[in-house]
């Protein structure tokens, strides 16, 4: 079987500037972000969907595009591959001193185990010792430093929330969101009978923000949570259009009466069919 030293060393060859492949000779580190944003979801998919053998070839895609960076850093004289395992271990042994109290990878596990709540506690305080080393101007160190731009907006906003709770700047239960949710509705409505197009897109994005407050109060993953009634909606809508097919009817020429109907039974089929939402 082939190695990951093979697998660097096939990347070599592909960005070999005279013999390698010409579309992977023009990449970059931009052009490469978003095949690496769609392996990712590849891989999330692959697990919702419990196919374990179109995981292995996802996680395959998925570490292919670690080896890419690292092979650009590498022409570009900035780091290599091994320094990233490097890197990754040092600070994975950094943030579990519960599990590696000597710092020694291979030390004999010794230290008893602690809660899951320990855990947390210890992993954020380690976390925000390292934001504090990486800042330039410490005393402008924030909560929110490092919550990367770039995440699904429904995940970094959970994130945000999540770090400013640290400091209490938080509901204490639910039902107070609740609350705010049909707060933010109402502000919708007042912005649509108003006709003010730039408050309804402002008042949409504080009722979404809210949204995810409630779901991270009830300990539901927003992101995920929206994959699945994407993938719901999908599966009933598919229903819709393949009852008018078999029955030889255009989708076009329905009403909206008689397709609620036919998402009505799609709903209905689901509740006797399993791992369905």
């Amino acid at each position: 079987m082939y190695k990951l030293e093979d697998l660097l060393n096939l990347m070599a060859r592909l960005r070999d500037p005279q013999y390698g492949c010409p579309w992977d000779v023009k990449q970059n580190y931009a052009t490469i972000v978003p095949h690496t944003l769609e392996e990712a979801y590849e891989v999330a998919d692959a697990i919702e969907r419990g196919d374990f053998d179109d995981l292995r070839g996802e996680l395959g895609d998925l570490l292919f595009q670690v080896v890419y960076y690292c092979q650009l850093a590498r022409e570009e004289g900035r780091f290599e591959f091994d320094g990233v395992v490097d890197g990754i271990t040092r600070k994975l042994i950094r943030r579990h001193p519960h599990v590696f109290p000597t710092g020694d990878l291979y030390a004999p596990l010794e230290t008893p185990r602690l809660s899951e709540d320990q855990v947390k506690h210890r992993w954020e305080e380690i976390k925000a010792q390292e934001r504090a080393e990486r800042a330039h101007v410490p005393e402008q160190l924030s909560l929110l430093d490092d919550v990367p731009n770039v995440l699904p907006a429904l995940s970094r906003a959970a994130k945000l929330q999540k770090r400013a709770a640290q400091v209490g700047f938080d509901w204490p239960e639910a039902l107070p969101v609740i609350d705010k949710v049909r707060e933010e509705l109402g502000e919708v409505l007042e912005a649509m009978a108003d006709n003010d197009s730039a408050g309804i897109h402002e008042e949409i994005g504080d009722l979404l923000f809210v949204v995810v407050n409630l779901a991270r109060h009830l300990k539901v993953d927003p992101e995920n949570a929206l994959r699945a009634a994407n993938g719901k909606f999908e599966r009933r809508f598919r229903f819709i259009e393949q009852v008018l097919r078999d029955t030889g009817r255009p989708i076009e020429d329905c009403s909206l009466q008689e397709m609620d109907a036919l998402w009505g039974e799609a709903k209905r089929q689901e509740k006797h069919a399993p791992n369905c939402g």
